[in-house]
């Protein structure tokens, strides 16, 4: 299926690794130009090398800590004129009420949850412009509720009212904001946040992949069904889809 996303330009967050790097690579088959956007310059060069080297697309790479208001404007300046937005970037720890404390909480929330709103705030004058589609990638948590994941299942549940809200608004601007929530994806976090239920649970972090018998399939999703996801949301072909959320878990365990 054609997309219709040739000759967009789109920017993608935390796309140095895992799913952002699956969606960049994804939207550059499609025909997009990229602006990638990571904490490691490495990183971030490995990722635009394979984008250009597979499918010719300009890329530009801008190493960042969106956690930073600061951080957040220059990208926002050094962008340029995109159509698409993915925010990606954030990895919020485990752990519950207790064990949490608030500088590690505020720290995590500065980057995923303060970080998807800023950045969308500082880039939608340009995205209106341009009548752009904002992704943002959060998280099945939001909608658990899982007590061991309290962080991450508030800041979650945060961003959805965020893509919802802003979602309503949008569409009087000619825009579309969406979001995905996807369940377990085979990425490195992934494999860290099972090992730390791994010693929780069972005692044994070595016994992590036990728990790929509790998921559908039997198996994580790959990084590549969500960026087929939201490549998808992001075209035109999904034109009509505005402030919802797609839950991508492999259906009820």
């Amino acid at each position: 299926m054609d997309l219709h996303l040739s000759g967009k330009r789109a920017l993608v967050t935390g796309a140095s690794k895992g799913i952002g790097r699956a969606t960049a690579l994804l939207l550059a088959e499609e025909g997009c130009d990229l602006v990638l956007v990571a904490r490691d310059p490495a990183a971030l060069a490995t990722a635009a090398d394979l984008a250009r080297a597979r499918h010719q697309v300009a890329v530009r790479t801008i190493a960042a800590d969106l956690a930073s208001q600061a951080e957040v404007e220059r990208v926002a300046a050094e962008a340029g004129p995109i159509n698409l937005l993915v925010n990606n970037a954030g990895a919020i720890p485990p752990g519950n009420l207790a064990s949490v404390d608030n500088d590690t909480w505020r720290t995590a929330w500065d980057l995923k949850v303060f970080g998807f709103i800023s950045l969308t705030r500082a880039l939608y004058p340009v995205l209106k412009e341009r009548q752009g589609v904002v992704v943002n990638v959060i998280g099945s948590a939001g909608e658990a509720f899982n007590p061991n994941y309290i962080a991450g299942s508030t800041g979650n549940a945060a961003l959805m009212a965020f893509t919802r809200s802003l979602g309503k608004a949008a569409s009087k601007d000619g825009m579309r904001v969406v979001g995905i929530n996807p369940g377990p994806v085979a990425t490195e976090r992934n494999q860290m946040l099972l090992k730390a239920r791994a010693r929780q649970e069972l005692g044994d972090e070595t016994r992590w992949q036990e728990f790929y018998k509790t998921m559908p399939f039997g198996r994580a999703a790959t990084p590549e069904e969500i960026a087929s996801a939201v490549a998808f949301l992001a075209s035109p072909r999904s034109a009509y889809t505005n402030g919802t959320i797609l839950t991508i878990d492999g259906g009820p365990g």
